[in-house]
């Protein structure tokens, strides 16, 4: 059964786990510990076994902004994201919920537009080359 839930302390080492697999480092172990700490991580489990998370913070113009989507590689393209994402929206702080993705991130923009995020503006210069793109859902949008 897949559910969503906020982040424990007993859940940083695997969430580290998971986020060196796909980066290939444990560089963001602090940033997910103080994202816990501040209770703006969420986790997806498979049958109590995590399988990714979402960090969020809540100061970009004062609304939601998702900074972080991990699922693990062996999870992947089960709908985990859509599950962060949708758990994400609908229990908001904000009524805007706001992330971004790398112009050659092809298959993230998908999962985006998947979910009903709209394109919202691109940032030049955060790494050469390579655009970001900001994308915008809102949570009005769900109420209606």
């Amino acid at each position: 059964m897949k559910t969503v839930v906020e982040a424990s302390n007993d859940d940083l080492e695997k969430l580290v786990q998971i986020d060196s697999k796909v980066i290939g480092n444990t560089s963001r172990r602090n940033y997910i510990e103080r994202s816990i700490e501040f209770g703006k991580c969420i986790v997806a489990k498979e049958n109590d076994v995590i399988v990714g998370f979402l960090i969020y913070e809540v100061n970009f113009f004062e609304c939601a902004f998702i900074s972080l989507i991990i699922v693990s590689p062996s999870s992947r393209r089960r709908g985990y994201a859509s599950l962060l994402m949708d758990y994400m929206v609908s229990s908001s702080p904000t009524t805007k919920v706001f992330s971004s993705t790398n112009r050659s991130n092809i298959n993230m923009q998908k999962v985006f537009e998947i979910n009903g995020f709209i394109q919202s503006g691109v940032v030049e210069n955060l790494d050469e080359g390579d655009p970001e793109i900001i994308y915008f859902k809102s949570k009005i949008e769900l109420l209606n």
